[in-house]
């Protein structure tokens, strides 16, 4: 399940699907019975729009809760590369030849950090993170050995460079993982669900494209929401921009 919310196009038209098969079930329903007096009809359109606007605050939370995710994803991201920008220049006070190793590690773990942004949710990123865990124990190797030789301020500030820029990456990691739930996506699975099938048994003569329209809303926001809810899977993604401007400013002149 996990992985079909990498899906978001694949989610709203499950979703497009479900819900009209739904509002026609209960439309099938409402035919087969008896007609209703109006005071029931009166009472029954009470609780429909009251399940409407219930569907659509958990929308709108929803996507209030998705928005959040994705700032913290982009600020993170920033985050990244101003710390591994900020380590690089701090490299420069470490000498020769650790100071060229430290930077060239430096510029190949951007490019991994960069691989890794824009790697699809379908694509196995398990060599890619197993790359970029040994860079880092290679980079805090290079300059713990140069804080044991070198004791010192000047060194120290260069170790805690190095902390920040793994730090950053577990971070981002974590914002990634930081998702909207799934109990949440079943509860207004549910909800929705239930407001088609109300919607489909209000029609007395439904028309297909009437029970279209309150499905194919709700899937769309689904998609939405999805889309913006999934670190690689959407098109709503947070580009490396900051990582990729800190790559070409690395770049030979």
């Amino acid at each position: 399940m996990e992985q079909l919310m990498n899906y978001p196009l694949l989610i709203g038209i499950i979703t497009v699907a479900c819900l009209w098969a739904t509002a026609r079930l209960g439309a099938e329903l409402r035919r087969r019975m008896k007609p209703l007096d109006e005071s029931h009809d009166e009472e029954y359109r009470t609780v429909l729009g009251a399940t409407l606007t219930l569907v659509g605050l958990l929308i709108g939370f929803s996507f209030s809760m998705a928005i959040s995710r994705y700032d913290v994803r982009k600020d993170y991201e920033e985050e990244e590369a101003n710390a591994i920008g900020t380590e690089y220049l701090r490299a420069e006070l470490l000498a020769d030849p650790v100071r060229t190793r430290v930077q060239t590690e430096l510029v190949q773990y951007l490019d991994l950090r960069i691989m890794r942004y824009e790697a699809h949710a379908s694509v196995n990123s398990a060599e890619l993170m197993s790359n970029t865990a040994k860079m880092q124990e290679q980079m805090w190797n290079e300059v713990k050995d140069a804080a044991t030789a070198r004791t010192d301020p000047v060194v120290a500030t260069v170790v805690t460079g190095m902390n920040d820029v793994i730090n950053r990456q577990g971070y981002t990691q974590a914002a990634r993982w930081n998702r909207i739930p799934l109990p949440a996506w079943g509860l207004m699975a549910c909800i929705s669900l239930f407001c088609c099938f109300l919607i489909g048994f209000d029609e007395k003569r439904p028309r297909n494209y009437q029970l279209l329209i309150i499905p194919l809303a709700i899937a769309v926001s689904f998609l939405l929401i999805a889309d913006i809810d999934s670190p690689q899977g959407g098109l709503i993604r947070v580009a490396p921009q900051n990582l990729i401007a800190l790559a070409d400013s690395l770049k030979p002149k």
